[in-house]
This record gives structure tokens, C-alpha cells and sequence, in this order.
């Protein structure tokens, strides 16, 4: 079935207009697995070690959105589908309107070696069972429901 020209505007308009008024945000995670190990970052701008991930842009879905922000943050690329793990309602102090969609990737393929930069101070590989001190508390929950078979949490 094809929307008219009329239904097509009054839908954005809408559409629009609902954006706005609850100013809802959706980002995303990549959790990149090998064997028992995760990719972390260290970013400039927020404390703790966690996943890669980023907004979700206009036009993007939310795995095109993940795998973008995973090559641009880490240099992997994913080379088959990701797969949604969870979706969570991040409840920081910051916002009570931002959600996050989490993919695993565990096939990738490194296509840039990393250097740190404006966004991204440190990046690596990190035992599950070995994880640096100041690695956040969302991440930590992520790990055992990942690998751990803890109940998946609604909130982030």
C-alpha cells in the first residue's frame, strides 16, 4: 500500500512533532568476543573502561549505527551479522530519555590499527576474568549477563 502525498507529510509532521516533545535518544553497543575476551575503550570525555558504541544518525539502523561506531572507535570491522542482545533504558543522572540497543560481534576483522584521539584515549583486549579496576558498572552487569547467564536487565 502506497501513503499520498498528504499521508506522507502529516506522518513526518507527526512524526516530527512527537521527536520533540519527548526528545527520546537511541544509541548503541558493540560487544566484540573472542573466545573469552572483550574489546573496551577508554574514553576522554567520560570515566571507565566500556563498550564501543555511539548515537544512531537519521537513516541508520541500529546495527549499521553499531558496527559504524565499532570501526570508527576500534578499527574492527564486523564481517557478518551482528546480533542484538539486548535493549536497555540507560537511567543515568545525565538523561531518564536515552536507550541502548547492545550487539555481540563475534566475527570482525581489523581493518585500521588504533590510535588514540580526541574521543577514544585508550582501547584493548580484556580477559572476562581480568578486567582494569575502573571498568564501569554497566559494563561489568553487560559481562555477566553475556557470559555469566545473568537475568538481562530492562535498564542500562
Amino acid at each position: 500500500m502506497h501513503l499520498t502525498s498528504w499521508q506522507r507529510l502529516r506522518t513526518r509532521a507527526f512524526l516530527f512533532a512527537v521527536g520533540v516533545k519527548r526528545h527520546m535518544t537511541l544509541g548503541t553497543r558493540a560487544v566484540l568476543i573472542d573466545g573469552n575476551r572483550v574489546f573496551l575503550i577508554r574514553q576522554t570525555y567520560l570515566p571507565g573502561w566500556q563498550f564501543c558504541g555511539g548515537g544512531v544518525e537519521p537513516g541508520e539502523s541500529c546495527e549499521l549505527a553499531a558496527s559504524r561506531e565499532m570501526v570508527e572507535e576500534t578499527g574492527y570491522r564486523p564481517t557478518g551479522p551482528m546480533r542484538l542482545f539486548g535493549l536497555y533504558h540507560n537511567t543515568s543522572r545525565l538523561t531518564n530519555r536515552d536507550h541502548v540497543a547492545l550487539f555481540l560481534c563475534r566475527d570482525f576483522e581489523l581493518v585500521t590499527a588504533f590510535h588514540p584521539n580526541h574521543e577514544i584515549a585508550e582501547a584493548g583486549w580484556f580477559d572476562i576474568d581480568a578486567l582494569p579496576a575502573d571498568t564501569g558498572l554497566a559494563t561489568h552487569r553487560r559481562i555477566a549477563e553475556i557470559f555469566g547467564g545473568a537475568p538481562i536487565a530492562t535498564n542500562w
